[in-house]
Protein backbone atom coordinates (compact mmCIF):
# COMPACT_ATOMS: atom_id res chain seq x y z
CA UNK A 1 0.00 0.00 0.00
CA UNK A 2 1.35 3.39 -1.03
CA UNK A 3 1.00 6.11 1.59
CA UNK A 4 1.10 9.49 -0.12
CA UNK A 5 2.83 11.84 2.32
CA UNK A 6 2.82 15.56 1.50
CA UNK A 7 4.49 18.10 3.81
CA UNK A 8 5.39 21.71 3.20
CA UNK A 9 9.09 21.00 3.54
CA UNK A 10 9.10 17.97 1.24
CA UNK A 11 7.03 19.79 -1.39
CA UNK A 12 9.31 22.83 -1.22
CA UNK A 13 12.36 20.60 -1.59
CA UNK A 14 10.79 18.85 -4.59
CA UNK A 15 9.90 22.13 -6.30
CA UNK A 16 13.35 23.60 -5.65
CA UNK A 17 15.03 20.46 -7.00
CA UNK A 18 13.04 20.71 -10.23
CA UNK A 19 13.64 24.46 -10.61
CA UNK A 20 17.39 24.11 -10.01
CA UNK A 21 17.73 21.31 -12.55
CA UNK A 22 15.89 23.28 -15.26
CA UNK A 23 17.76 26.51 -14.45
CA UNK A 24 21.16 24.86 -14.79
CA UNK A 25 20.13 23.06 -17.99
CA UNK A 26 18.84 26.25 -19.61
CA UNK A 27 21.93 28.20 -18.56
CA UNK A 28 24.25 25.50 -19.95
CA UNK A 29 22.47 25.51 -23.33
CA UNK A 30 22.33 29.31 -23.57
CA UNK A 31 24.72 31.46 -25.59
CA UNK A 32 24.40 34.38 -23.14
CA UNK A 33 27.47 33.69 -20.97
CA UNK A 34 29.54 36.53 -22.45
CA UNK A 35 28.06 39.65 -24.04
CA UNK A 36 30.46 41.04 -26.61
CA UNK A 37 31.17 44.66 -27.39
CA UNK A 38 28.77 46.42 -29.75
CA UNK A 39 29.33 46.03 -33.47
CA UNK A 40 27.72 47.77 -36.44
CA UNK A 41 27.79 47.39 -40.20
CA UNK A 42 31.39 47.88 -41.26
CA UNK A 43 32.20 48.79 -37.68
CA UNK A 44 35.43 46.87 -37.62
CA UNK A 45 35.94 45.25 -34.23
CA UNK A 46 38.48 42.79 -33.05
CA UNK A 47 39.22 39.43 -34.52
CA UNK A 48 40.06 38.30 -38.01
CA UNK A 49 36.99 39.81 -39.67
CA UNK A 50 35.70 36.41 -40.67
CA UNK A 51 32.85 36.28 -38.12
CA UNK A 52 29.46 37.09 -39.67
CA UNK A 53 28.79 39.88 -37.20
CA UNK A 54 31.91 41.66 -38.45
CA UNK A 55 30.98 41.42 -42.14
CA UNK A 56 27.74 43.29 -41.93
CA UNK A 57 24.46 44.01 -40.22
CA UNK A 58 22.03 46.85 -39.54
CA UNK A 59 23.49 50.24 -38.60
CA UNK A 60 22.29 50.02 -35.00
CA UNK A 61 24.77 48.51 -32.54
CA UNK A 62 24.47 44.81 -31.87
CA UNK A 63 25.99 42.87 -28.98
CA UNK A 64 26.96 39.35 -30.06
CA UNK A 65 26.89 36.76 -27.29
CA UNK A 66 29.08 33.74 -26.69
CA UNK A 67 28.37 30.65 -24.62
CA UNK A 68 30.34 27.54 -23.80
CA UNK A 69 29.58 25.95 -27.16
CA UNK A 70 27.01 28.31 -28.72
CA UNK A 71 26.85 31.90 -29.94
CA UNK A 72 24.35 34.51 -31.14
CA UNK A 73 25.30 36.90 -33.94
CA UNK A 74 23.58 39.51 -36.09
CA UNK A 75 22.06 38.09 -39.26
CA UNK A 76 24.69 38.85 -41.92
CA UNK A 77 22.00 39.38 -44.54
CA UNK A 78 20.86 35.89 -45.51
CA UNK A 79 17.69 36.56 -47.46
CA UNK A 80 15.81 33.37 -46.57
CA UNK A 81 16.35 33.91 -42.82
CA UNK A 82 13.96 36.62 -41.53
CA UNK A 83 15.36 36.74 -38.00
CA UNK A 84 17.65 39.61 -37.01
CA UNK A 85 19.76 37.41 -34.73
CA UNK A 86 21.10 33.95 -35.51
CA UNK A 87 21.81 31.64 -32.59
CA UNK A 88 23.29 28.18 -32.59
CA UNK A 89 26.35 26.11 -31.76
CA UNK A 90 29.65 27.30 -33.15
CA UNK A 91 31.22 23.93 -32.31
CA UNK A 92 30.09 20.96 -34.39
CA UNK A 93 31.70 18.51 -31.97
CA UNK A 94 33.23 18.49 -28.50
CA UNK A 95 36.76 19.01 -29.83
CA UNK A 96 35.77 22.29 -31.50
CA UNK A 97 34.79 23.98 -28.23
CA UNK A 98 36.93 27.11 -28.14
CA UNK A 99 39.03 26.36 -25.04
CA UNK A 100 40.27 23.35 -23.16
CA UNK A 101 39.02 25.05 -20.00
CA UNK A 102 35.56 25.34 -21.56
CA UNK A 103 35.69 21.68 -22.52
CA UNK A 104 36.37 20.83 -18.87
CA UNK A 105 33.59 23.22 -17.86
CA UNK A 106 31.19 21.44 -20.21
CA UNK A 107 32.10 18.06 -18.70
CA UNK A 108 31.67 19.17 -15.09
CA UNK A 109 28.46 21.09 -15.75
CA UNK A 110 26.98 18.25 -17.78
CA UNK A 111 27.77 15.78 -14.98
CA UNK A 112 26.23 18.07 -12.37
CA UNK A 113 23.15 18.76 -14.46
CA UNK A 114 22.65 15.05 -15.17
CA UNK A 115 22.66 14.31 -11.44
CA UNK A 116 20.29 17.20 -10.74
CA UNK A 117 17.86 16.01 -13.41
CA UNK A 118 17.87 12.49 -11.98
CA UNK A 119 17.25 13.84 -8.47
CA UNK A 120 14.43 16.07 -9.77
CA UNK A 121 12.81 13.03 -11.37
CA UNK A 122 13.15 10.93 -8.22
CA UNK A 123 11.91 13.77 -6.00
CA UNK A 124 8.46 13.56 -7.60
CA UNK A 125 8.07 10.01 -6.28
CA UNK A 126 9.17 10.80 -2.72
CA UNK A 127 5.56 11.61 -1.86
CA UNK A 128 4.83 7.90 -2.20
CA UNK A 129 8.19 6.22 -1.58
CA UNK A 130 10.43 7.59 1.16
CA UNK A 131 13.05 4.85 1.35
CA UNK A 132 14.73 2.23 -0.80
CA UNK A 133 16.85 -0.63 0.50
CA UNK A 134 16.35 0.84 3.99
CA UNK A 135 18.01 4.08 2.88
CA UNK A 136 16.12 7.38 3.01
CA UNK A 137 15.57 8.71 -0.49
CA UNK A 138 15.77 12.25 0.88
CA UNK A 139 19.21 11.64 2.36
CA UNK A 140 20.48 9.90 -0.78
CA UNK A 141 19.15 12.68 -3.00
CA UNK A 142 20.64 15.31 -0.69
CA UNK A 143 24.03 13.63 -0.97
CA UNK A 144 23.74 13.51 -4.76
CA UNK A 145 22.80 17.18 -4.86
CA UNK A 146 25.87 18.00 -2.80
CA UNK A 147 28.03 16.07 -5.28
CA UNK A 148 26.32 17.85 -8.20
CA UNK A 149 27.04 21.18 -6.50
CA UNK A 150 30.74 20.33 -6.34
CA UNK A 151 30.75 19.53 -10.07
CA UNK A 152 29.06 22.87 -10.76
CA UNK A 153 31.62 24.74 -8.65
CA UNK A 154 34.51 23.14 -10.56
CA UNK A 155 32.90 24.00 -13.90
CA UNK A 156 32.21 27.62 -12.94
CA UNK A 157 35.74 28.10 -11.58
CA UNK A 158 37.31 26.78 -14.78
CA UNK A 159 35.05 28.71 -17.15
CA UNK A 160 36.68 32.18 -16.70
CA UNK A 161 40.10 30.61 -17.27
CA UNK A 162 39.09 30.20 -20.92
CA UNK A 163 38.43 33.88 -21.56
CA UNK A 164 41.85 34.21 -23.15
CA UNK A 165 41.06 31.80 -26.01
CA UNK A 166 40.97 33.06 -29.58
CA UNK A 167 37.18 32.87 -29.80
CA UNK A 168 36.68 34.94 -26.65
CA UNK A 169 39.26 37.51 -27.80
CA UNK A 170 37.35 37.90 -31.10
CA UNK A 171 34.24 38.83 -29.12
CA UNK A 172 35.79 40.66 -26.16
CA UNK A 173 38.85 42.40 -27.58
CA UNK A 174 42.56 41.85 -27.15
CA UNK A 175 42.46 42.75 -23.47
CA UNK A 176 40.50 39.58 -22.73
CA UNK A 177 42.51 36.96 -20.87
CA UNK A 178 42.06 34.32 -18.18
CA UNK A 179 39.62 35.67 -15.56
CA UNK A 180 39.53 39.04 -17.36
CA UNK A 181 36.59 39.40 -19.79
CA UNK A 182 38.05 42.44 -21.53
CA UNK A 183 35.34 44.43 -23.32
CA UNK A 184 32.71 41.77 -22.64
CA UNK A 185 30.22 41.72 -19.82
CA UNK A 186 28.78 38.65 -18.13
CA UNK A 187 25.39 37.50 -19.36
CA UNK A 188 22.36 36.18 -17.51
CA UNK A 189 23.32 32.55 -18.17
CA UNK A 190 26.50 32.86 -16.09
CA UNK A 191 24.61 34.40 -13.17
CA UNK A 192 21.85 31.81 -13.51
CA UNK A 193 24.43 29.03 -13.32
CA UNK A 194 25.90 30.58 -10.15
CA UNK A 195 22.45 31.03 -8.60
CA UNK A 196 21.55 27.45 -9.48
CA UNK A 197 24.77 26.22 -7.89
CA UNK A 198 23.95 28.03 -4.64
CA UNK A 199 20.40 26.66 -4.64
CA UNK A 200 21.78 23.17 -5.25
CA UNK A 201 23.49 23.27 -1.86
CA UNK A 202 20.35 24.78 -0.33
CA UNK A 203 18.42 21.78 -1.69
CA UNK A 204 21.03 19.39 -0.29
CA UNK A 205 20.62 20.92 3.16
CA UNK A 206 16.84 21.15 2.87
CA UNK A 207 16.56 17.45 2.00
CA UNK A 208 17.40 16.65 5.62
CA UNK A 209 14.49 18.81 6.75
CA UNK A 210 12.20 17.04 4.29
CA UNK A 211 13.32 13.70 5.74
CA UNK A 212 12.56 14.86 9.28
CA UNK A 213 9.11 16.12 8.25
CA UNK A 214 8.05 12.90 6.51
CA UNK A 215 9.34 10.62 9.28
CA UNK A 216 7.83 12.55 12.19
CA UNK A 217 5.74 10.87 14.87
CA UNK A 218 2.59 12.54 13.56
CA UNK A 219 3.11 11.00 10.12
CA UNK A 220 3.67 7.56 11.64
CA UNK A 221 0.51 7.91 13.72
CA UNK A 222 -1.60 8.70 10.67
CA UNK A 223 -0.06 5.77 8.78
CA UNK A 224 -0.99 3.46 11.65
CA UNK A 225 -4.52 4.82 11.52
CA UNK A 226 -4.76 3.52 7.96
CA UNK A 227 -4.66 6.83 6.12
CA UNK A 228 -3.23 6.67 2.59
CA UNK A 229 -3.17 10.44 1.90
CA UNK A 230 -1.33 12.42 4.56
CA UNK A 231 -0.98 16.20 4.21
CA UNK A 232 0.93 18.11 6.87
CA UNK A 233 2.12 21.72 7.16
Amino acid sequence: MCHVIVTCRSMLWTLLSIVVAFAELIAFMSADWLIGKAKTRGGGGTGSGTDPEERGGPPEPHHPTLGIYARCIRNPGVQHVPRETLCGPYAENFGEIASGFWQATAIFLAAGIFILCMVALVSVFTMCVQSIMKKSIFNVCGLLQGIAGLFLILGLILYPAGWGCQKAVAYCGHYASAYKPGDCSLGWAFYTAIGGMVLTFVCAIFSAQAEIATSSDKVQEEIEEGKNLICLL
